[in-house]
């Protein structure tokens, strides 16, 4: 199948560019601009990772996400919380209904380049923060897709069930060098090594039983991950 790989240039999505490729011809990877703190670093790796995979690369800027909708995660948000990324705190980096306007829009652009797929790395370990990382919306929005395309777009969502560990081990098998990929959403110069982002990082690295080779500004004890009901 022709499929077009969702590709932010973090851990997850670089995963699945190249886990996707043993099975399926990619014929684009597609990124979004859309105002986050972090994106500038994000991007530099999107396209470095489309490149080392020979995968035509396409960003969409979505400047208006920045401007009118609100997040910690924007530039025009307010700060980043640290603390574990399962936390209720991480609820302020959801950014209102994100993936459901980037899956509309890469819907579109893969019936345009002749894609019959469209792969997102969504995990398990999304599912307790945001609402458009979580199985029933996105089989919702793979009906839309497969019905309001004359392509029949697939949603392939090869990590839906897979936690940030395992994804490490899967990339880890497949050869990537995971210190060229980003997830830290302060976007410094390098990893915080705090935010929620950098410790699901983190933890994914020790549950994972892994060496990381990120370079983090800090590296204090992981905090445990809360007990939900």
């Amino acid at each position: 199948m022709n499929v077009c790989v969702l590709l932010s240039g973090g851990m997850d999505s670089v995963t699945a560019l190249y886990e996707v490729r043993r099975d399926h011809h990619v014929v684009s990877a597609l990124s979004f601009d859309y105002g986050a703190k972090h994106n500038a670093s994000e991007l530099a790796f999107a396209r470095l990772q489309a490149a080392k995979a020979g995968v035509a690369h396409q960003v969409v800027a979505l400047d208006f996400i920045n401007n009118l909708f609100t997040s910690a995660l924007l530039r025009s948000g307010a700060a980043i919380p640290d603390g574990h990324y399962a936390e209720d705190t991480m609820k302020q980096t959801v950014v209102p209904f994100r993936n459901g306007i980037m899956l509309a829009i890469a819907a579109g652009y893969a019936e345009s380049i002749g894609a019959e797929g469209l792969v997102i790395a969504a995990h398990a370990g999304d599912h307790a923060i945001y609402p458009d990382c979580r199985e029933p919306f996105l089989q919702a929005m793979a009906e839309a897709m497969l019905h309001g395309t004359y392509a029949n777009i697939q949603l392939l969502r090869p990590f839906i069930a897979s936690d940030k560990a395992d994804i490490a081990r899967r990339g880890t098998a497949l050869g990537i060098d995971y210190a060229q990929t980003w997830s830290c959403y302060k976007g410094g110069p390098i990893h915080c090594g705090v935010c929620g982002t950098c410790v699901e990082r983190r933890e994914a690295f020790v549950l994972a039983n892994l060496p990381d080779p990120t370079q983090y500004a800090q590296t204090p004890a992981l905090p445990p991950a809360p007990v939900r009901p």
